[in-house]
């Protein structure tokens, strides 16, 4: 029964990169949730201002559920960041339409992202399942893991 060792060593190293893996999805997952729904805040109150006139008393979010009462300035015009510290002024239509097209691109990289959790999630419990069975067919014997 020796000769299943071999094979239930590789198996077992395999399902620690696969777990490693797993992880690494999951937090991918979780940074790309937290960026959809930053830019669904931010489009939602670029929303929720446009067409409002200039004088007009809101409350801005600062983050952490808190916010400012704020008078508009400006409600053409917004300071919009487009990445690497850099931000832009935009009309207000053209940032509502970059924002959403953000958006489509986070979906359509978390979902890729979650294809490949499930993935590595199927190959998991397939390994599990072969490593059950090799352990069956030793018959209780101790497992030599080195």
């Amino acid at each position: 029964m020796a000769n299943l060792d071999q094979p239930l060593r590789e198996l077992l190293v395999e399902q620690r990169y696969l777990e490693g893996t797993a992880r690494i999805y999951q937090a991918r997952l979780e940074m790309i949730n937290a960026s959809l729904a930053d830019v669904y805040m931010a489009n939602q109150s670029l929303e929720g201002i446009k067409g409002k006139t200039k004088g007009h008393e809101t409350l801005t979010p600062l983050g952490a559920g808190s916010f400012v009462k704020t008078e508009l300035v400006d409600t053409e015009k917004i300071v919009m960041g487009i990445g690497a510290g850099v931000a832009v002024e935009k009309n207000i239509d053209d940032s509502i339409f970059e924002l959403k097209n953000r958006q489509a691109e986070l979906e359509r990289v978390r979902n890729s992202v979650q294809q490949q959790l499930g993935q590595v999630a199927t190959r998991l419990e397939d390994d599990r399942s072969r490593i059950s069975e090799l352990i069956k067919q030793k018959g209780g014997e101790a497992i030599q893991i080195v």
